[in-house]
């Protein structure tokens, strides 16, 4: 797994990028400090997964990140690192299509499972901080009181599946919940992923609160 990192503290780019480097399957292509010429950092390292601090000087991680999943092509999975567990950017990211965040004192190993989770095409959803921002945002005077018209191709199955993968339940646990075999629960994940044209899980969150299926608190 390639990883570039993406930060303007030195002492936490270098340790992030140490203490990556230290596991097995896993290469640090390079480290920048800046989300200016972030994307040429890209072109030229390819890595599968860019860890991004939200807060930099010149360009922060939100415009990069929005620069990098604009790329052709298929561009790296972006992590969002930050020290706020209630930072609008965050949100935003998540809406450009970041796979997920973390807070940067999360433990070493949450790291590193973030980084093997989205390396493999899944969305970093276990953080209960990543749905608490969420909910947050969607308790706002201008979250939207009832579903709105980009659900009206789900059926009422998909939908029930939707509210369960927005409650922050793997495909294992929306099973036993809804009585349904798991694959029949993929299966159903990635129909509401085509239908409503979403890159991933993170996305069908935010997707569920923005557009009113799931309210904050319920």
């Amino acid at each position: 797994m390639r990883v570039l990192v993406v930060d303007d503290q030195s002492m936490i780019r270098a340790g992030f990028a140490a203490l990556l480097e230290a596991q097995d399957g896993i290469t640090v292509v390079g480290t920048a400090d800046d989300g200016l010429g972030v994307v040429d950092v890209v072109r030229r390292t390819q890595p599968d997964v860019v860890l991004m601090d939200i807060r930099m000087p010149k360009v922060n991680g939100l415009d990069a990140t929005r620069a990098i999943l604009a790329m052709p092509g298929v561009p790296p999975r972006v992590i969002i690192l930050t020290t706020f567990d209630a930072d609008e950017y965050v949100f935003s990211a998540l809406r450009a299509g970041a796979s997920g965040f973390l807070l940067k004192d999360s433990p070493a190993e949450e790291l590193t499972h973030a980084v093997r989770v989205v390396a493999e095409g899944e969305a970093l959803l276990s953080p209960k901080v990543t749905r608490a921002l969420i909910a947050d945002y969607a308790a706002r005077p201008n979250a939207p009181a009832a579903p709105d018209a980009r659900l009206r191709g789900l059926t009422e199955r998909e939908l029930e599946v939707m509210r369960q993968v927005a409650a922050g339940l793997s495909n294992a646990e929306i099973a036993a919940e809804l009585v349904l075999a798991e694959q029949t629960v993929k299966t159903h994940v990635s129909r509401i992923l085509t239908k409503l044209d979403l890159r991933d899980r993170t996305q069908m969150v935010v997707c569920a609160y923005e557009s009113g299926l799931v309210r904050a608190g319920r």
